[in-house]
Formats: structure tokens, C-alpha cells, sequence
């Protein structure tokens, strides 16, 4: 897959009853991601290779036909709810679309109140009288619904208090559990590895290593550097680690991260290594 600005070098998978978290820094290409497996790019966008779900190809018509369906989004920000509809209205109108009907939808949307502990009369609030919590448990109930089977969560926890975003996350674990696929979107691969069982790692466009989730546990397990100096430069592991504020993009098709990494040589530079098999991951590097 590519757009304008990125490579077509974004490889990664998700199977049933689990977890992915996608980390990167800001402009790594994770929302882009996210909007082509709803098929809504912007009209500029050139996508090549590949989007597979349950064993076949996704076309355009796949993915008008099975966006809120099978394929669901759960958004970052509240602002994706209607400020002058009542949530309830909101819910339904998501499980009608999905295929529930008229009369059932209401019936639906009170079990999905219950399901994330809210109380029935919460269907007849407007979105301002909801806590930052509850706008999270009603875009993951308007999501959920209607019974997709992947659930791509973008940025989920974003803005939200340490308590709220551990709620939050923790629905997202227990959707995975009850045998979806969840593709967590996120920034913030601390609170991403308390839920996730694997980790795809994007920079500039490209996916450039795919671990298991305890990798990232300081024994250095980690396969790119990219990823190690992502890890180092979290408050938790004391800034030691040093990145610019936005993910860095190759201009000359090689690795994005050519300009920071130590380990640096020519074919870098011209030449993107295919993604190899190391150490029960994968990644995306020369030297590895």
C-alpha cells in the first residue's frame, strides 16, 4: 500500500482473538493504514499490493459493503459522535446499519449499554453530558454493535486519564477474547503492551520489525533500530533513548531511519531490504 508520501512497504497481519498493536510516531503512516482498510483515502492516494480479510482479496465494493459491518472503527476522539443526536439514537442507527433491524435496534443498543456498564438512561444523553470514559465505552459500543469481526481502534486512548485509557484498553482485551481481531492504532506503546500479543513497528511508511509483545522488555530482544531507539526514548525507560518529533521519511527509497542510525551504510541509503524472518519476528534491515 502506498499514498504520495509513503513507500508501498507496509506488510502486517492480524489473526482472530488477538491483539496487534501498530506503534509509531506521528506521520508513520498508522491512521493511513487504518483509512485503507475502510477504503475511505483521500482521493490522491495510489494503492497497490494487497488487503486480504477472512481469505480473499478486499475490492472497493468489499469495503464499502463490509465497513461497519465486519470491519469496524472505534475513532479517537468523541468528536466523531454527533454533538446534536442522543447517544441511544446513535447506537441504533450504528446496529440498523449493520444489518439489525428498526425494531431490534433498540433492544441492541440496551444490551451494548449494559455490556460496557452504562445505565440505560444514558441512551437519552446528548454527547457533552458524557465523561471522557463513557464517549470511549459508546464509540466502542457504536463500533461493536453489529458484530465485526475486526475491530480497528485508532488511537483509543488519546487525551485520556490513566485510569480511563486502562478501561478502555481493557475492553479492547476482552473483544479479543471473546475471538475478534483488534488493530490498535497507537502512540503509546507502554499502554499497548499491557493488552497486545504482537507488535508491528511502522516508521515513514514502513513496517520495519513485527515482535512478540515481550520483546520489548529491555533484554534486547528488539530487531531494528528503529524500534530500540523508539523503546529507549520512553519516560519509562528514562529518555535515553533521542527522536525527532515526527517519524522521518526516506526520500531516496531506502531506510527511513538512515539519518539517526548508527549502524548506517550505502545500501541503506538506495536499497529497502525485504522483511525477514529473526528470532520468532520479523524486520526490515541490513544489519540485522
Amino acid at each position: 500500500m502506498k499514498s504520495d508520501n509513503f513507500p508501498s512497504s507496509l506488510d502486517l497481519w492480524v489473526n482472530k482473538g488477538e491483539v496487534l498493536a501498530v506503534v509509531g510516531q506521528s506521520g508513520a503512516g498508522k491512521s493511513l493504514l487504518a483509512h485503507a482498510l475502510l477504503g475511505v483515502l483521500p482521493k490522491n492516494a495510489h494503492v497497490s499490493g494487497q488487503l486480504i480479510f477472512k481469505g480473499r482479496n478486499l475490492t472497493l465494493t468489499d469495503m464499502n459493503r463490509l465497513r461497519g459491518r465486519e470491519i469496524a472503527l472505534i475513532p479517537q476522539s468523541m468528536t466523531y459522535l454527533n454533538p446534536l443526536l442522543k447517544v441511544g439514537v446513535q447506537i441504533a442507527r450504528a446496529a440498523e446499519l449493520s444489518g439489525v433491524s428498526p425494531k431490534a435496534s433498540r433492544r441492541a443498543t440496551m444490551e451494548a449499554l449494559r455490556r460496557y456498564r452504562l445505565a440505560e438512561e444514558t441512551a437519552s444523553w446528548f454527547p457533552f453530558q458524557l465523561s471522557g470514559g463513557m464517549a470511549r465505552r459508546i464509540l466502542t459500543a457504536t463500533a461493536t454493535i453489529g458484530g465485526a469481526d475486526l475491530i480497528l481502534a485508532d488511537e483509543p486512548t488519546n487525551g485520556l486519564d490513566k485510569d480511563t485509557a486502562g478501561e478502555t484498553l481493557m475492553h479492547l482485551r476482552g473483544l479479543a477474547d471473546t475471538g475478534k481481531a483488534v488493530l490498535l492504532i497507537t502512540h503509546d506503546i507502554e499502554a499497548a503492551l499491557s493488552i497486545a500479543d504482537r507488535v508491528t513497528v511502522f516508521c515513514g511508511g514502513v513496517t520495519v520489525e513485527e515482535a512478540l509483545a515481550g520483546d520489548f522488555n529491555g533484554s534486547g530482544r528488539l530487531r531494528h533500530p528503529y524500534s530500540r531507539a523508539l523503546w529507549d526514548a520512553l519516560p519509562g525507560r528514562g529518555f535515553v533513548g533521542s527522536l525527532p518529533a515526527r517519524a522521518p521519511i526516506s526520500a531516496n527509497g531506502g531506510c527511513p531511519f538512515i539519518t539517526l542510525c548508527q549502524q548506517f551504510t550505502s545500501p541503506c541509503e538506495s536499497l529497502l531490504p525485504d522483511l525477514k524472518s529473526l528470532n520468532k519476528g520479523r524486520v526490515r534491515c541490513h544489519h540485522a
